[in-house]
């Protein structure tokens, strides 16, 4: 051998990058005396030129023979050596290779070397064996151990010993059933018998409780090698095995925690995250699981306390998930939804107080604040048979939401630190998804609180109509959306009915849809059609997105709506109505016949499309009409199409005979989940219509004569309503009105008297230019008329008609004399 060099390798080797090793056996003189089909791949060498040769004569060129000799009394003298190596090929050509001498015990204290080379130049090849050929280039512990072809064992290295607890001389004449487990010993020896039939190189992994840990099982993986005679025979077959426990459980964490990956966490509930923790754990790290969350934290509330408080009760949990390998444990005391109250001084009360894990390796629940603690429980834990019990804490953001809770009673090795890092591993994975779920909870309330404020806690229809709603908001994964509804009481006895949905989830939806309901609410007051006021509201929408623009460093807000107004007239019984992208209304009449009118569905408010106007439509509708206003939500789901929704919605509305609530839940019960993908929203109105003798009205010349007679028709018609403490007052305000209509019209005038929940007074002409009111100084003659007329009403306004415009003005009626 040339060029020896003492230093071992050191440069980390992966096991898929380490070529076959080529192995040899050597007498006590050097003298080959095994030959493997590796060891003739890498030198050229057949085992019929090799075996009953000395070593030194075959592998190193023969001028370093000296150097050779001297080598191998420095082997005896130190039991074996380990190094890099250069040989010459049989064609001439060198070979620096890695080069292990092993010493090997035979019976009466014979001792032989067996001798592993690998060439340095192919560990780019890759070999299935790599476990054992990474040991022999990294200098660790190698157990070697070799059986005749009747799987006797012969020879043997001392690390065997160390591997499976076995000493040589109990080894020497008996098989592998001697030493390790029958079902280990029957696999390997069938291994071992294809290795000899064949002559190849096989690989196998088994299990054996090491002399050095005996309280745990350890992996090891061994490679089996043919060792052949001179005449190419079987003379024996070598096993060399390395401790892979690091190795394995390794790959098994790792496994496990890409399972954690996508096993937990996969919702935002919080009692389904604590039962994935659990699931998981089973039976892959422990037999037995339980998660404990803070009461609060199921309910989306931070739990009140941090880590570190020495004082106070410890909170109560709530069973969140519990997993066994024994279905009959599960009837013990780990129920889920279960209240837990951990005692004061208990193990449980100091990790959540700490928010630090415990490990009992051995648990002993005979001694000790087991028994003190809760005598009951430890009971029950003693008939399930847990021996070995980890307590990890659930911490996020400083704060404990809970624990987790891992035994061992049928695998026998109790736990070891690297499980309780593991299980915090999947621990903290969980918490991860708690505490996301915590903000999202946290964020949905506001969102929810914010939209149910910015909703009308009252709706009402005056004499006009009879309303009831629902609103359900959004499930858990895509949260509270914008969507609103009102009931606005006009002038004349009138009401509009709205429903509309802002773009998005979240706070932003929601704030957003109060502003458009205050927007609505604003243009509903200044009395403009339907489509008019559609077209306002598109240009809010497109305002609120240009303002957001403008501050990039604000988070955007929801952008785009969709809206549905109507405007119902008892007096004359026809509903106008205009749509912005919105679904429309379902009509159903006093018989129940459903139809859904076809109307215009004008384009999403704030998308720009001014060029294309919004358009009113006009329906009659006979008095116990239902008009039923929703949002997408009710009708569209991910599984059904809208088809489907819509007839489900008829369907429902087709009990003439229920009342307003009874239907709105009936709608609501017909949804296919009771957790929608998107908020539902319902408004049901039932009209009605006024009596012809809760209306007066009459036509006015256009001349100055006709304030006294509109003056005193409207005095005989409140003597007749029984509203003589009011002739005096509405003599003013209709003189008033009258004047004003006659000094700035040129075409018919004309008074109507409508008795509904107040008195309402209309004067119409023919001028489209609307009143404004004036605060006249002391000394002006004109202006007073309107601020008159504002000081003795309960409040006035005007509003276009088709041929002009109409000024009201709305007395107070006394409760007995509103019409029913």
């Amino acid at each position: 051998m040339t060029n020896t060099d003492h230093t071992p390798l050191t440069e980390p080797v992966s096991p898929r990058e380490i070529p076959d090793a080529a192995i040899a056996m050597l007498d006590g003189e050097g003298t080959v005396v095994g030959w493997t089909h590796a060891a003739e791949h890498l030198v050229g060498y057949s085992a019929g030129e090799v075996v009953g040769r000395s070593a030194a004569h075959v592998l190193p060129p023969a001028e370093h023979a000296p150097r050779a000799s001297a080598f191998a009394e420095q082997c005896r003298a130190q039991g074996g050596w380990s190094g890099t190596v250069t040989v010459r090929h049989r064609d001439g050509h060198t070979i620096k290779m890695t080069l292990r001498i092993s010493l090997l015990w035979g019976q009466d204290a014979a001792t032989r070397w067996l001798v592993s080379v690998t060439d340095i130049g192919t560990l780019s090849s890759g070999a299935s064996d790599g476990a054992v050929r990474e040991s022999l280039l990294a200098h660790s512990p190698v157990g070697i151990a070799v059986y005749d072809p009747q799987l006797r064992c012969t020879w043997v290295n001392d690390v065997m010993e160390r591997h499976d607890g076995t000493p040589r001389e109990r080894r020497f004449g008996r098989r592998l059933r001697d030493s390790l487990p029958a079902v280990e010993a029957e696999a390997l020896e069938v291994v071992m018998r294809q290795v000899l039939e064949s002559g190849t190189t096989m690989v196998h992994e088994y299990r054996a409780w090491s002399s050095a840990d005996r309280r745990r099982e350890h992996a090891f993986s061994a490679s089996f090698f043919c060792l052949q005679d001179a005449d190419g025979t079987a003379l024996a077959v070598c096993s060399m095995s390395v401790d892979v426990t690091g190795n394995r459980r390794a790959r098994e964490r790792l496994a496990i925690l890409s399972e954690a990956s996508t096993r937990i966490g996969s919702t935002l509930d919080f009692m389904r995250t604590g039962q994935e923790l659990a699931d998981l754990a089973v039976p892959l790290l422990a037999d037995h699981a339980l998660v404990d969350l803070v009461e609060s934290v199921p309910f989306g509330v931070d739990p009140s306390g941090g880590t570190g408080k020495a004082s106070g009760p410890p909170p109560v949990l709530r069973r969140a998930g519990v997993a066994s390998i024994d279905r009959g444990v599960l009837t013990l005391p780990w129920v889920r939804q279960e209240v837990i109250r951990p005692f004061p001084a208990s193990l449980f009360a100091t990790a959540l107080r700490t928010g630090t894990s415990y490990l009992e390796s051995v648990l002993d629940t005979y001694s000790g604040p087991w028994v003190s603690h809760d005598p009951v429980r430890t009971q029950k834990l003693r008939d399930s048979g847990v021996h070995s019990l980890m307590v990890v804490p659930i911490r996020a953001r400083r704060c404990v939401l809970g624990l987790a809770v891992f035994g061992r009673s049928q695998e026998p090795a109790p736990f070891q630190e690297d499980d309780l890092l593991l299980a915090e591993e999947l621990v903290t994975r969980a918490a991860l998804s708690l505490d996301n779920a915590l903000q999202y909870a946290r964020q949905r309330t506001a969102a929810l609180t914010l939209q149910r404020d910015l909703l009308p806690h009252h709706v009402g229809g005056g004499a006009a109509v009879d309303v009831a709603s629902r609103y359900v908001p959004a499930d858990m994964d895509h949260g509270v959306g914008g969507d609103w509804f009102d009931v606005i009481r006009l002038s004349g006895a009138r009401v509009a009915l709205v429903v509309g949905d802002v773009v998005g989830h979240g706070i932003n939806a929601a704030a957003t849809m109060g502003r458009l309901r205050t927007a609505v609410r604003t243009l509903a007051d200044m009395e403009l059609p339907p489509h008019e006021l559609l077209s306002h509201l598109d240009d809010t929408v497109r305002r609120l997105s240009e303002e957001d623009a403008d501050a990039p460093d604000q988070f955007p807000a929801a952008v785009g709506a969709t809206c549905l107004y109507a405007v119902y007239d008892p007096v004359t019984r026809r509903c106008t109505m205009a749509r912005a992208g919105h679904p429309p209304p379902a009509v159903i009449d006093p018989q129940g016949h459903i139809t859904f009118p076809d109307m215009p569905a004008g384009a999403p408010l704030g998308l720009g499309l001014g060029l294309v106007p919004f358009e009113s439509v006009e329906l009659e509708l006979p008095e116990g009409t239902l008009l039923a206003l929703y949002t997408d939500g009710l009708v569209e789901s991910r599984d059904d199409d809208i088809d489907v929704g819509l007839d489900r919605l008829g369907a429902a509305l087709a009990e003439t005979g229920s009342s307003l609530e009874d239907l709105c839940s009936q709608v609501i019960e017909t949804l296919p989940t009771q957790a929608p993908g998107d908020d539902v929203t319902l408004l049901l109105a039932r009209t009605h219509g006024l009596e012809p003798a809760q209306v007066a009205s009459w036509e006015l010349p256009n001349e100055p004569a006709a304030a006294r007679i509109a003056r005193q028709a409207a005095a005989r018609q409140l003597n007749e309503w029984g509203l003589e403490h009011l002739v005096t007052t509405m003599e003013l305000v209709i003189s008033e009105l009258v004047t004003n209509a006659i000094r700035y019209s040129g075409g018919p005038i004309r008074l109507r008297l409508i008795q509904h929940q107040v008195l309402t007074c209309e004067v119409s002409d023919s001028n489209t230019g609307h009143p404004r009111p004036r605060h006249p100084h002391t000394i002006d003659e004109n202006g007073r008329g309107l601020f008159l007329v504002a000081q003795l009403s309960r409040r006035w306004g005007s509003r276009s008609a088709t041929d002009g415009k109409v000024v009201w003005a709305e007395q107070d009626l006394p409760s007995k004399a509103v019409a029913v």
